[in-house]
């Protein structure tokens, strides 16, 4: 009885203070509702920490976040923030992070490497294994390598395979098998994966893009890989760009794709685009506040 007048106490001011908020902003509460927001991150290896100066903007800036969608390093970023794990643990994380964390060398005919160490480091942000124990709902995007196609994952089923899939950068890792199909990264099919977002019922799409740099010689085999993807990548015809409210771009290019030395520098690339595009967020999010029962 106690809790439930306690509960009761909490729910009248709540509504007193929304009350006293939508007088002094003019509008009436009981009106209007605010549209459900999602945010897209695109992939780009060691590039995605800067994800995490995104999140930081719109937490300081009270910018709701009612679902994420992600594509490799984003979907691995999205998972950690939709369950809970907080951005300062992930930016210490990051900065610890080498390859052989989650990737481990066993050359194949398939790939370089295997990334069956993604779910144990997925599990240094939280216990959490399913999407139906997310806090905040979550798309992971992957492509299906025989049918050309991208593939959703979210509301249940185990986070690991599909984020794993979903990392599965190919030439560099083996290809996963999982629920009978042949799956590799879902940048081939959904470099900003909008698509996740209208499956969870977005109303508002931002979308937050990382164009890799692609100064000096390449190093390395991956290297002339990823620069080859890159290429096919600024040519092909970005549809996403059509479906996305606002599209926050942190300048990435000067980080080299496995650079994870480079995260303060990171973080804060994600933090002044997304400083920049705060006004661009705000009018998109008020331009698509419906009145209650629409």
């Amino acid at each position: 009885m106690g809790e439930e007048k306690e509960v009761n106490a909490q729910s009248v001011l709540r509504s007193a203070k929304e009350w006293f908020r939508a007088f002094t902003n003019g509008y009436s509460p009981s009106l209007e509702r605010r549209p459900r927001v999602g945010l897209a991150l695109a992939g780009g290896f060691a590039r995605g920490i800067a994800h995490i100066g995104v999140l930081r903007v719109f937490r300081e800036a009270g910018i709701p976040v009612d679902m994420v969608a992600g594509t490799s390093v984003g979907a691995l970023i999205g998972a950690s923030y939709c369950a809970g794990a907080s951005l300062e643990m992930m930016e210490e994380i990051a900065c610890e992070t080498k390859f052989t964390d989650f990737g481990r060398w066993t050359p194949s005919w398939l790939g370089l490497a295997t990334n069956q160490r993604m779910e144990q480091f997925l599990a240094r942000f939280s216990t959490i294994k399913n999407f139906e124990e997310l806090k905040t709902p979550l798309a992971i995007a992957a492509t299906d390598i025989n049918a050309g196609l991208p593939v959703y994952y979210y509301q249940k089923g185990p986070i690991g395979p599909a984020l794993r899939a979903s990392c599965a950068y190919p030439g560099l890792f083996v290809p996963i098998q999982h629920e009978g199909r042949t799956l590799v990264d879902g940048f081939l099919t959904a470099l900003v994966p909008y698509e996740g977002l209208l499956l969870l019922g977005a109303e508002v799409v931002i979308a937050v893009y990382l164009e890799p740099g692609m100064s000096g010689e390449p190093r390395t085999f991956t290297d002339v890989l990823s620069r080859s993807f890159t290429i096919i990548q600024r040519h092909a015809d970005l549809e996403w760009r059509q479906y996305a409210d606002v599209i926050i771009e942190p300048d990435v290019t000067p980080f080299v794709w496995d650079d994870f030395t480079k995260t303060p520098e990171m973080v804060r690339a994600g933090e002044e685009a997304t400083l920049k595009a705060l006004p661009a967020i705000r009018a998109a999010i008020e331009g698509k506040r419906k009145k209650v029962g629409e």
